[in-house]
């Protein structure tokens, strides 16, 4: 089945360990944002009929959303992305347009999906793309289309410095397509900060692609002090993005910006304190309230569970089955014991009747047993009585009375080759064969001994070593102990290696696989060419064991790493007061005691079995350290200085007046999607009160909607009878070129 939860699942899988690390209460989890979609909205096409000549329509056009609505509203009309899916339908044979939340309606449209704005920036880049947003943007306004244009004035916000040439392609793209008959621009940021009544003060405008620092002096917007820090909201999500990708490598669902964009900004806060907050975030006490949980949509095999009775019965069907295969086996190893002991006390018989019969007789009874001569019956015996003695002391509890092996003789060795017949040859190669049998053991035996000193001797040097100089003692067996690690890596890099096709271990593998059949590499065998010699040199089988376990040498195959690291261990938790059990292998891969752990899947077990578990992202330190690139931004790689010392910058040095720099720091005022992290003014106000004079006051606050309250203040500016002044008309854009703009409080100079 497959799990669609809602916003909130009251829902945990535990394993049965227990730990009084782990809090009783059961995790909190979010799950995954969907699709945009939003499905059909009926358009607000009643403010049409409404509005006069003379009422403006605004439209802030963001990077994020583009919103519009009618100058007497209160709120936009419409809201939706700048983004535009155009492709040719083949079913109808024409080419269709979706716009805005209507381009994530189905995977064809979003697979088509194009942006206005230039990736990460607010300049407009693809205008096919903007001019679709506009006629979306005036058909859902309700706007007649009279005369063939628009038949009211528009207001459009712009980011600060806009582009000469964005502003004019816009310029003619509302005269010319739109027959506009008055074209206003401003800045997004001024009219926020117009709507929340400021006239001297720092607005920190931090939006979906940029940050800016805007100085404010009697209404009017000190623009050669302005300062842009190239970090939003945009970036913030693609930072994320990128550090979930990194933290989970094999995420089995699908990361996208727009998820990535909703977990920062329903997750991420600004920490007061950042790096000792980044120290201590993964402290076991209370990660399981800082480690947010996103679950992803899954698919979990259903198991039918069954009941303890059942359970029950199927234990004991097992245990009777093995109780009556025991009893089989038993039975089985009785009768073969009582059929050696026939067979012995037959051939023990058969012994003493060979002793009183003459050579003829004696070897008649010998072939009619199939044995040779009289020795290996005595062989025969012998073995018998050893296997039913070892039967006996096994199954009924015999009394041991173990026998050394006797060392065997071989009188045929010493015999010439001319004095034996064939029978005798062929029993001297056999007692050859056991001889040298006989002496490898021997030697095998004196190897394990010479072993054993060797070990014994080694000890004891290493006991003088101990005591005589401790500490080089110590260094060498951490070192040893490093030196086991290494090698346990690399063991395991290999062996993971050798599961991915595209590794370089397998690689070279299957180039081993490939050159087998060749003396020489790369060269193509003839039919009927070259003999095939593999085998006659004693290293070419070398080559499984390559082709089996890559590089490794003999020698590092028969060790076992494992047990010489606990070796090591065990040695330096006796002597080394520095050393302790948390630092012992075993205890670092135990998930309680791993930070790692406790990085990737927060303060409770994990079931790699469990499809839930597995398409679950866990969010921790992620949500400190994404919203703290706006105060450091060289912990995400950019080469600017964070707000902070741009704000103390403008104030101490693009200041002149030591009371304007009072009356700008008396009112810094926040605004834009970006600021609305919790604790982001706090942080704000402390940091400038640490690099400002103390008897400055400093005051912070934010916009009453960070997000919605620049339409807002256009909207007011363009109902108020001062904003006639900032219009550029359609007489003024034929006389005067596109170029032309009127300057006013709210927007760009003309002139930087």
């Amino acid at each position: 089945m497959t799990i669609t939860a809602t916003r909130y699942v009251d829902t945990v899988t535990l394993s049965s360990r227990s730990d009084t690390r782990l809090s009783p209460k059961p995790p909190r989890i979010w799950h995954a944002a969907g699709s945009p979609f939003k499905g059909y909205q009926p358009p607000p096409i009643d403010g049409y009929p409404q509005s006069s000549s003379n009422t403006a329509i605004v439209i802030d056009n963001g990077a994020s959303l583009l919103r519009a609505g009618w100058s007497f509203d209160k709120s936009p009309r419409v809201s939706f992305p700048a983004t535009v899916a155009r492709y040719r339908d083949r079913k109808y044979n024409r080419t269709v347009s979706y716009v805005g939340y209507n381009a994530f309606a189905d995977a064809t449209t979003r697979g088509q999906i194009r942006n206005a704005f230039e990736p990460g920036s607010s300049v407009v880049g693809n205008w096919d793309v903007m001019e679709g947003l506009l006629d979306y943007t005036f058909v859902n306004l309700g706007v007649a289309g009279e005369d063939r244009g628009v038949g009211r004035p528009i207001v459009m916000t712009e980011p600060v410095a806009n582009l000469g040439y964005s502003r004019k392609t816009m310029t003619e793209l509302l005269f010319e397509c739109y027959s506009a008959p008055s074209i206003a621009y401003g800045i997004d940021a001024l009219f926020s900060y117009r709507l929340n009544k400021g006239r001297n003060g720092l607005i920190i405008s931090s939006s979906h692609t940029a940050t800016h620092l805007i100085p404010v002096l009697d209404s009017k917007p000190i623009m050669s002090s302005v300062t842009r820090l190239n970090w939003g909201g945009y970036q913030g999500a693609d930072y994320l993005l990128k550090l979930l990708k990194l933290k989970y490598p094999t995420f089995p669902g699908k990361l996208t910006d727009y998820q990535a964009e909703e977990m920062a900004r329903e997750h991420c806060y600004v920490s007061q304190n950042y790096d000792w907050e980044m120290s201590n975030f993964l402290d076991w006490s209370g990660l399981e309230d800082r480690d947010h949980i996103v679950q992803y949509s899954f698919t979990e095999q259903v198991v039918v569970e069954k009941s303890e009775e059942e359970l029950a019965r199927i234990a004991e069907r097992k245990r009777e089955g093995g109780r009556r295969l025991q009893e089989q086996a038993a039975k089985m190893r009785l009768e073969k014991l009582i059929r050696k002991e026939q067979t012995l006390d037959y051939y023990k018989d058969l012994q003493q009747r060979l002793a009183n019969q003459t050579k003829k007789e004696v070897k008649r009874l010998l072939d009619e047993d199939e044995f040779k001569d009289e020795a290996q019956l005595e062989k025969t015996i012998q073995d018998l009585e050893k296997s039913v003695r070892k039967a006996r002391n096994k199954d009924v509890g015999g009394p041991e009375n173990p026998e050394e092996e006797a060392e065997p003789t071989f009188p045929l060795l010493d015999v010439a080759d001319d004095q034996l017949d064939e029978a005798g040859l062929k029993e001297k190669r056999h007692q050859r064969l056991m001889k040298s049998g006989y002496e490898a053991r021997v030697r095998a035996k004196a190897e394990k001994e010479l072993e054993r000193t060797r070990l014994a001797e080694e000890e004891r040097l290493d006991n003088e070593r101990r005591e005589n100089d401790l500490d080089s003692w110590l260094e060498g067996r951490r070192a040893a102990r490093q030196n086991l690690l290494q090698r346990i890596k690399e063991r395991d890099r290999l062996k993971a290696d050798l599961g991915n096709r595209k590794s370089l271990a397998s690689q070279m593998r299957m180039k081993t696989l490939a050159n087998l059949a060749s003396d020489q590499p790369g060269k193509k065998r003839r039919r009927g060419g070259d003999d095939d010699n593999f085998g006659a040199n004693d290293d070419d089988w070398g080559v499984y064991r390559a082709v089996a376990m890559g590089e490794q040498s003999d020698d590092e195959e028969e060790e076992d790493l494992g047990a010489g690291l606990k070796g090591v261990e065990a040695q330096l938790l006796k002597y080394d007061p520095t050393f302790n059990e948390s630092h012992t292998l075993e205890a670092q891969s135990d998930w309680t005691q791993s930070l790692i752990h406790a990085f990737l899947r927060g303060p409770r077990p994990f079931d790699s079995e469990s499809q839930q578990e597995t398409h679950q992202i866990h969010l921790n330190v992620e949500r400190i350290r994404v919203p703290e690139v706006v105060f450091q931004p060289s912990i995400a790689g950019l080469d600017q200085a964070g707000i902070v010392d741009i704000a103390a910058d403008i104030t101490n040095h693009g200041l002149a007046k030591a009371e304007d720099r009072v009356s700008v720091l008396r009112n810094i005022f926040l605004t834009g999607g970006n600021t609305m992290f919790a604790g982001f003014d706090e942080r704000l106000k402390r940091e400038l009160r640490a690099v400002l004079p103390a008897e400055v006051p400093i005051n912070v606050r934010k916009a009453n909607n960070p997000i919605l309250d620049a339409w807002r203040g256009a909207a007011q500016w363009a109902a108020a009878p001062e904003s006639s002044q900032g219009f550029v008309t359609r007489q003024e854009y034929e006389e005067k070129g596109s170029d032309y703009i009127k300057e006013h409080n709210f927007g760009n100079a003309a002139t930087l």
